[in-house]
């Protein structure tokens, strides 16, 4: 198995996209457990440090991988640009993996802060991990969080492929992992509240495992009881490749080809 995936490459970007996705997650975890169980900081600090955990994220995975930190960026991408359908689920087990091990350090080093906050570890601290409706307190239904994840995840792709296509205005050098960690800022901003802007199944599945074998035994239901691990997974796919394919529809199609700079002209010899 590990020579298959040498052969391919696979090795450096599974790698990168564990270690991404775990920057991400210490720094977005860490920032809602300080948040909510130390009382430092509120709702802008949160969108801010998970911003910076997205832009951290993706200079370190970059090079390697693409930095996508997300399965719902790699499935998109592999439904509309060219991504191999093969990486699919590697990546997302990568991206799942890393985000798990961030959890476990934000669970270990928050540990007692925690406790002390919500001694019976339920939905008051589980926020600090995983995501729910209306964030565990404002009426928001199952069906309201979902569409907000598919909203929420759609402007994420349709902005992201926005500022890397190259025919377009993508921004220069490397700057696109602080746009795309801008990105994130503006959606936790005006997309946060009904149901906590995971926009990423392996943000939300990884650390809801985390806290399940640390001891939030309700780590897989909302605050009413039912079943909800599975809304912050299926709508961000479903998101994602919905606002990548209308990216492809709306603006693609309509983009020139790529022209040279003004003045440019190419060297030859002889």
């Amino acid at each position: 198995m590990l020579r298959w995936l040498q052969d391919r490459g696979l090795v450096g970007e599974l790698a990168a996209e564990f270690a991404g996705t775990m920057i991400l997650i210490l720094f977005g975890c860490g920032v809602v457990a300080q948040v909510v169980a130390a009382g430092l900081g509120d709702h802008n600090s949160i969108a801010w440090s998970w911003g910076f955990g997205v832009t951290f994220g993706v200079y370190v995975a970059g090079r390697l991988s693409g930095g996508h930190l997300n399965p719902a960026v790699s499935f998109a991408l592999a439904m509309f640009s060219g991504f191999p359908w093969r990486k699919v689920l590697p990546y997302s087990l990568a991206q799942t993996l890393g985000a798990f091990v961030g959890a476990l350090l934000v669970r270990w080093n928050y540990g007692s802060i925690l406790h002390a906050a919500d001694p019976g570890l339920t939905v008051k601290t589980q926020i600090v991990f995983s995501t729910l409706p209306g964030n565990g307190t404002l009426p928001v239904d199952l069906w309201g969080a979902f569409r907000d994840q598919v909203i929420g995840t759609a402007i994420l792709l349709f902005l992201i492929l926005a500022v890397t296509d190259r025919l377009n205005t993508a921004p220069k050098g490397n700057l696109q992992p602080f746009i795309v960690g801008l990105i994130v800022v503006a959606i936790g901003m005006a997309w946060g509240a009904a149901a906590g802007y995971a926009i990423n199944p392996a943000r939300d599945l990884g650390p809801r495992l985390a806290s399940f074998f640390t001891g939030y035994g309700g780590a897989f239901v909302d605050q009413t009881g039912y079943p909800y691990f599975w809304v912050p997974i299926v709508a961000p796919l479903l998101g994602g490749t919905i606002g990548a394919g209308l990216y492809r529809a709306a603006v693609t199609r309509f983009l020139p080809a790529a022209q040279p700079e003004p003045g440019r002209v190419e060297v030859t010899s002889g």
